[in-house]
């Protein structure tokens, strides 16, 4: 297979440019929210964004895509829209370009806690760059990486505590759980590591609470700045969610077989890691000969001739197949789960959009 199937040219236009009016809108909230912390943690903060070299010198490095921030706006305004226009119920119906301002703030916290995780990931993963430059904690050593990141949690919940906001109260708490949430199924990845047989059900649990709790997060906030009912906001939350976890499959996909200029990773990054990612657990758990191959690859080092091999026996094993078309299958709940929120889904374009970019990726 060359590449996945292409997202049309008004699909990716749409995504990019809504990407592009988050980071704008967001980018100022998040500033000022960094400049507040005291002394190292701010420049380790600032550097992780790419707004400050190490010295603390102004940098223009990229503050990554803000998925989840564009997520909480095009939610936001899915609920508006899908409404007529609004009702008058979010409080605050000022908007630039078409996005909500009274939810960046929502949006800001969200890119905070996505943030936070990333910091710590870097230090369990033992990930030596990001964004294409070196990580905080090679640059400013462990114990201020994973600082700086417990100082982010905690300024996103700040943003949402001092939003004058009716949403603002639900929102934060929601936040909260899903932090807690996130928190759990970074630990079961980490127990993953140390065992020898981990289920298929086990493995989609905790991508769904490392990867789509957030994503569903960042929905049912806007929902809820949109002055969203219970039901919707649900519907939101797993909305958010099954995208999250197609948006895994085809990550964990393209940490086997993407290209290194596309993702900035070696060929079969995962696979030298021998990290127990969906399209592997599926060929381990498949009872076939090419998944006991695998098996016995995974049980000692990874040798540079061991990664094409491992890659060969988990298609043959059928994972690769496997999370194509679970990934495809999640995005069909996806949309099923958003039209409970937005019956007309010509108002949800700009969600729609977002989940066609973040789970139809080239190779």
């Amino acid at each position: 297979m060359g590449t996945t199937e292409a997202i049309t040219t008004s699909e990716g236009q749409e995504a990019a440019a809504l990407l592009e009016r988050a980071r704008e809108a967001v980018d100022p909230e998040l500033r000022r929210a960094l400049e507040g912390l005291p002394g190292l943690m701010r420049r380790v903060a600032m550097y992780h964004f790419g707004w400050e070299h190490a010295d603390g010198s102004p940098a223009a490095g990229s503050a990554g895509k803000a998925i989840r921030p564009a997520l909480v706006l095009a939610a936001a305004r899915a609920l508006r829209d899908g409404r007529g226009g609004g009702d008058g119920r979010d409080g605050r119906d000022g908007t630039a370009g078409g996005l909500p301002l009274g939810a960046v703030r929502a949006a800001a916290a969200v890119e905070l806690a996505h943030n936070f995780t990333l910091l710590h990931d870097d230090v369990i993963d033992e990930d030596v760059t990001r964004r294409g430059r070196a990580t905080a904690w090679t640059v400013f050593g462990l114990p201020d990486a994973v600082i700086t990141g417990d100082a982010m949690a905690a300024l996103a919940l700040r943003l949402l505590a001092q939003d004058p906001h009716p949403a603002a109260a639900a929102a934060a708490a929601r936040l909260t759980s899903c932090v807690i949430e996130l928190c759990a199924g970074q630990q079961a990845d980490c127990a993953f590591e140390q065992r020898d047989r981990v289920s298929l059900d086990e493995c989609l649990a905790m991508a769904t609470a490392k990867t789509g709790a957030l994503l569903g997060c960042a929905c049912a906030l806007g929902a809820l700045y949109a002055g969203a009912g219970p039901d919707e906001v649900e519907a939101l939350d797993a909305f958010g969610r099954e995208a999250g976890l197609a948006f895994q499959l085809i990550d964990d996909l393209l940490g086997i077989w993407g290209d290194p200029e596309h993702t900035g990773k070696p060929a079969g990054a995962d696979l030298i890691a021998r990290k127990k990612s969906l399209p592997v657990v599926a060929a381990l758990t498949s009872g076939t000969a090419a998944g006991e191959e695998l098996a016995t690859l995974y049980a000692g080092p990874m040798a540079g001739e061991d990664v094409p091999r491992a890659a060969d026996a988990v298609e043959r094993a059928g994972g690769r197949d496997w999370a194509q078309a679970h990934a495809a299958d999640r995005m069909g709940r996806a949309v099923q789960q958003l039209s409970r929120a937005v019956p007309d889904l010509g108002a949800a374009g700009g969600l729609l959009a977002l989940a066609e970019f973040v789970t139809r990726r080239t190779w």
